[in-house]
């Protein structure tokens, strides 16, 4: 297998820069000034010095598209307009799952604050850093101290130093405030599947894991898990270097377009998936979630404030061009939500086509099996609008009033979905008397629009010309009757953030079944009594295996690579533009000889680029590392090891995973390989490949990511240090026997096994001989067992962190100059034959 030079993922793009964000710009030849007078430019170089200037923050397109969608009232424009063009405040939000959660809010409500405030008295009262008034607990906050008054301010620095050294950890996340709110109406219990259809970066994908685990009984595992999906490879790596840091195992990272994300539906590849369950004793046969968050690609000009390039690239086009995606999108979502589940529809744009025109079309398309729920009384401070129930469409610098209004050549790309009423008026037998121009998104994810793709070719306008531009006024029967004021959007002038839209849907009843009527729009089929029985099924809740039953007829029986996800919205007409794919295809019977053969399976490893997920069954080494910590057999070890490298002998990481992420593996693996998994699971084990570890009786370290799992069950290789060892340990990362201040812990030391070891704080009245006492609120360290030292295997990062911690949590100077103890002069930062660093996970560490 390749090694890190080869990796076959692209982790150098995690240090790209960003375009959109708040820096000067070096390409503008418009900044450039030049002395024109200057004979000789040469010699004279000081006179041909470029100019930098910020980004611009106006676009006359953008503000007269506003105004006449009336997102706010008129006496309000020009305040909303003044909040879009100023930076937005820093945010970040506390891990309620972290150890150190209490003591973290504590020291901002006690430290920082306060000596804030003495710093800033008489200052503008919202610079000061606050909580977040509608965040459950003071678990978020917000500062509007600029990058300059950080670095400039002592009192500044120390926090901002604080802020990037807990958000590395993961005890803190940043995080704009308007992104933490559709978490919070997605109502998530710990014993839920949840799937993150558009997770990058994983902000929300890490808020998410915080309640499954913070809501769980303390000591065990949740019963629920996360699926986060992403597009883009790239942004699936920063989507695990960001979710790496809750150390789970209930997560799974995937690679799918999120419009065709897989079910792993078992009655498409077996004759019997009720057999299958029995044998494998799996606990679903298809993959159904209970909460779906669908925060789908969109303009983004809600992140104006953020980042203020898209001030110049934006168009109305793009509103357009995307919305077709979004739709399927969300009706995918839809699809894989679970009666009773719940869903979140969000964007990061103001824009009604991609906000109020996706959820009515989803409403219409589902009939009275999803409900738009309204969520006003929930978050009662949170500042938030009622959805729009009529809007207009502008397209190629025209406004259109309804559907009718489109031109002819348009309405292949101007879909009736966009309008309020979502009506199609025009008679289907006129025929096309321009060029058909195709709005949708392809499955390589590039718009088709060539005014979405070309700003040159968009409405953008002077301001000369922006009075003088065709309007239509709303027509009066134009306007949704579907409570699209149940919507919310949140817009920045109201408490000072960035801008956001959020629907909250409910799944009564199983999805209904689509067709086309005469005129060639969809509309679902009559689920009376009488239709059902005419298609054989004699209940309602019998209506997706219908759908799926027939999918499978026509679907080749032998084709390993065909996607029961692509078939599912053909069959449900997601996201329709009027063609028809299967064609004659769909009308031919299966062959007599196919029906009933089960699938061939896939082998591991179906997914080019991606190594495959593979069950580590090596019962020897499994027993060894049980034997050698003492894990207790009430911790299910067992079925919930993972590693991936099929090279048993050269398997470096061993990774734990949780029962529903397990299950989830093995419907996976039965269903034909459909998820492409990125990552998954908890590093528990870590292979010593040092002098030391191929000498001690088990090879494997425990992780330091792993610890805090399987520290309530481990009995053998402990060790309880006082505070100030605990502290030298930290602090010099290397410690002989004979050097700790505790001579009796240095004995126990020496009898110790030589490898893995686990140094436990002593907490206050405890013996330190006696056996101690472990939950999740112990403090813990992974270390190593030489032969003379005791050697710390975390990170730099986490050393300082928890030195950090432990003064705030003990009330001990922060000053480590001041320590007395001789450890230095006696050489304790020796042995360096081992490796001293227990390193982060990312992709390239899995693609062994």
């Amino acid at each position: 297998m390749g090694g890190r030079g080869r990796s076959r993922t692209q982790r150098k793009h995690f240090k790209q820069d960003r375009e959109n964000v708040w820096k000067y710009s070096s390409n503008s030849n418009a900044d450039k000034t030049t002395d024109n007078n200057t004979a000789d430019n040469n010699t004279n170089n000081s006179e041909n010095k470029v100019r930098w200037d910020p980004f611009t923050t106006h676009n006359a397109a953008f503000e007269v598209y506003y105004k006449e969608q009336g997102i706010v009232a008129p006496e309000e424009w020009d305040t909303f307009m003044e909040f879009l063009r100023k930076p937005l405040p820093s945010a970040f939000r506390i891990n309620s799952s972290s150890q150190f959660c209490s003591d973290i809010r504590s020291q901002l409500e006690n430290d920082f604050v306060k000596s804030l405030q003495t710093e800033f008295s008489g200052e503008d009262e919202a610079a000061a850093i606050r909580p977040l008034p509608w965040y459950p607990e003071n678990l978020a906050w917000h500062s509007n101290f600029s990058r300059n008054q950080l670095r400039k301010n002592q009192t500044l620095e120390r926090f901002h130093e604080f802020l990037k050294l807990a958000n590395e950890i993961g005890n803190i996340t940043r995080q704009e405030a308007v992104s933490m709110v559709p978490p919070l109406f997605l109502d998530v219990h710990p014993d839920h599947y949840v799937l993150d259809m558009c997770a990058a970066p994983g902000s929300k994908t890490f808020q998410l894991l915080e309640i499954i685990h913070r809501t769980n009984e303390s000591g065990s595992l949740p019963n629920g898990m996360v699926v986060a999906n992403d597009v883009d490879i790239q942004r699936s790596n920063l989507l695990i270097h960001q979710t790496k840091r809750m150390c789970t195992a209930n997560l799974i990272v995937t690679n799918h377009e999120a419009q065709n994300f897989p079910g792993c539906r078992l009655s498409k590849f077996h004759h019997d998936s009720s057999i299958v369950e029995a044998e494998n004793g799996l606990s679903i046969n298809q993959l159904m979630f209970d909460r779906v968050l669908c925060d789908v690609p969109c303009s983004g000009d809600g992140t104006l404030r953020k980042a203020p390039d898209i001030w110049r690239k934006w168009n109305a086009g793009m509103g357009n061009g995307l919305h077709c995606l979004q739709l399927k999108i969300a009706m995918r979502g839809i699809s894989l939500l679970k009666v009773g589940g719940r869903m979140i529809y969000s964007t990061c744009s103001m824009n009604p086509v991609e906000n109020e025109a996706v959820v009515a079309e989803i409403l219409r398309r589902c009939g009275d099996s999803v409900e738009l729920i309204d969520v006003s009384s929930e978050l009662p401070q949170l500042v938030r609008r009622p959805g729009l129930k009529k809007w207009k469409v502008r397209d190629k610098g025209l406004w259109l009033s309804s559907y009718k209004t489109v031109p002819k050549y348009r309405r292949p790309g101007i879909l009736c979905s966009m309008f309020p009423s979502g009506r199609n008026d025009v008679d289907s037998s006129e025929v096309l008397d321009g060029p058909v121009v195709e709005t949708c998104i392809g499955n390589d994810g590039e718009m088709a629009n060539d005014s979405a793709l070309n700003p040159a070719k968009t409405d953008a306008v002077s301001p000369s010309e922006a009075d003088s531009l065709p309007s239509c006024d709303v027509d009066d029967d134009d306007v949704s009757s579907l409570p699209l004021e149940r919507c919310m959007r949140i817009v920045p002038h109201d408490q000072n953030t960035g801008s956001f839209f959020i629907a909250v849907f409910h799944k009564h009843s199983p999805f209904p079944v689509f067709q086309e009527n005469d005129a060639g729009a969809i509309e679902p089929m009559v689920n009376d009594n009488e239709e059902l029985t005419k298609l054989g099924v004699e209940d309602a809740s019998k209506v997706d295996d219908l759908l799926e039953t027939k999918l499978c007829e026509t679907a080749p029986a032998d084709d390993a690579e065909t996607d029961a996800t692509s078939l599912d919205n053909e069959a449900l007409k997601l996201g329709d533009d009027g063609s028809d794919d299967q064609g004659a295809s769909d009308n031919k019977e299966p062959s007599p000889a196919k029906v009933g053969i089960k699938r061939k399976l896939q082998v591991q490893g179906k997914w080019k680029g991606v190594d495959p997920v593979l069950l580590f069954k090596e019962e020897t080494v499994v027993n060894n590392i049980k034997q050698f910590y003492g894990i207790d057999d009430s911790f299910p070890l067992y079925g919930h090891l993972v590693s991936r490298n099929s090279d048993t002998e050269r398997v470096k990481r061993i990774y734990y995973i949780s029962k529903p992420v397990k299950d989830v593996l093995e419907l996976n693996l039965l269903a034909g390989q459909q998820l492409k998994i990125a990552s998954v699971g908890l590093k528990m084990f870590e292979r010593q490949t040092s002098k030391d570890g191929n000498s001690s009786a088990c090879r494997y370290r425990i992780s330091s990511e792993g610890l805090p799992v399987l520290l309530p069950y481990i009995t053998k290789q402990i060790l309880v240090a006082s505070l100030v060892d605990f502290k030298h340990l930290l602090q010099y990362k290397s410690i002989k026997f004979g050097d700790f201040v505790d001579a009796e812990l240095g004995e126990r030391a020496t009898k110790l096994e030589l490898g893995s070891c686990v140094v436990v704080l002593k907490e206050a009245h405890q013996e330190v001989s006696s056996p101690p006492k472990m939950d999740s609120s112990t403090i813990a360290i992974g270390c190593w067992k030489g032969r003379s030292n005791i050697n710390v295997m975390v990170t730099a990062l986490d050393c300082q962190d928890l030195l950090e911690r432990l003064d705030t949590r003990m009330g001990t100077p922060n000053d480590r100059q001041t320590e007395s103890h001789n450890v230095e002069a006696n050489g304790v930062a020796a042995t360096n034959d081992i490796e001293m660093k227990d390193e982060g996970t990312t992709q390239t560490d899995m693609n062994e």
